[in-house]
């Protein structure tokens, strides 16, 4: 059984994200980029299945310019058997790498798509739910466990009251959540390695895909500063503070 993953490429979670100063957009001049972490607890995931006899090969798969190779290569590094680039320098929407993952889909069968819930750079957590909706794929989002079988998957979903398990046919979409797994680390033997294993390059427009996009982004601006905090002597001091906020 096939297992794909996608993979993106965005800013390392550690790092202070800026804005232009014309605030046309975010500011990526030398700053540090890595694979998104919900992407690579998808990569974990998929990697537990094939060490557990349940999936034959997992292939990730990045959309975007050449740099995503080395995303890739972290994904590879980890355990991944092989990659594929799907060349595309514009910044695209969700439903476009939504309609671009459907034409690899289409091209290498797999039985299971897993990927992260959300990207960390935009927050938008559609494409898991607009491809299900493309494929006319069962889908189990959220997902804090996986139970696979030979034709059916058992998803446990972290819902606001609680937990939900759902039963899918396979071929079926998983989306990953925080407490899924706990990522491995990549060894250096297996960084070496994951040179030289293949990553196949396409062009977005070879998949009849039009990258264009449907939204335009007016204007990017940072969230206000927060308030210096106040250090009080006692919890009389707080009650005053608070009644004259009017919040008692």
């Amino acid at each position: 059984m096939k297992v794909l993953v996608p993979v993106k490429r965005v800013i390392d979670f550690n790092v202070a994200v800026r804005v232009k100063a014309d605030g046309s957009g975010v500011d990526l001049a030398n700053v540090k980029m890595s694979i998104n972490p919900f992407d690579e607890i998808a990569v974990e995931e998929a990697l537990r299945l094939k060490e557990a006899g349940k999936a034959d090969e997992v292939i990730a798969v990045s959309i975007g310019p050449k740099e995503c190779t080395e995303t890739l290569r972290t994904a590879l590094a980890m355990g991944a058997d092989r990659g594929l680039l799907i060349l595309c320098d514009e910044a695209i929407e969700p439903l476009t790498v939504a309609k671009t993952l459907k034409a690899v889909c289409e091209a290498e069968s797999p039985r299971l798509v897993v990927m992260g819930k959300q990207a960390i750079d935009d927050d938008c957590n559609q494409t898991g739910q607009m491809l299900a909706a493309l494929l006319d794929w069962p889908q189990g989002t959220f997902a804090s466990k996986i139970e696979l079988t030979e034709e059916r998957i058992a998803v446990t979903r972290e819902v606001d009251g609680g937990l939900q398990t759902v039963d899918l046919k396979l071929p079926a979409i998983v989306t990953t959540d925080l407490r899924l797994n706990e990522p491995r680390y990549a060894s250096l033997p297996n960084i070496m390695k994951a040179r030289k294993k293949p990553i196949e390059e396409k062009a977005i427009a070879d998949l009849g895909i039009d990258p264009a996009p449907r939204l335009k982004v007016l204007e990017i601006t940072e969230p206000p500063k927060r308030r210096a905090g106040v250090r009080l002597d006692s919890a009389t001091d707080l009650v005053g503070k608070l009644r004259e906020a009017g919040v008692i």
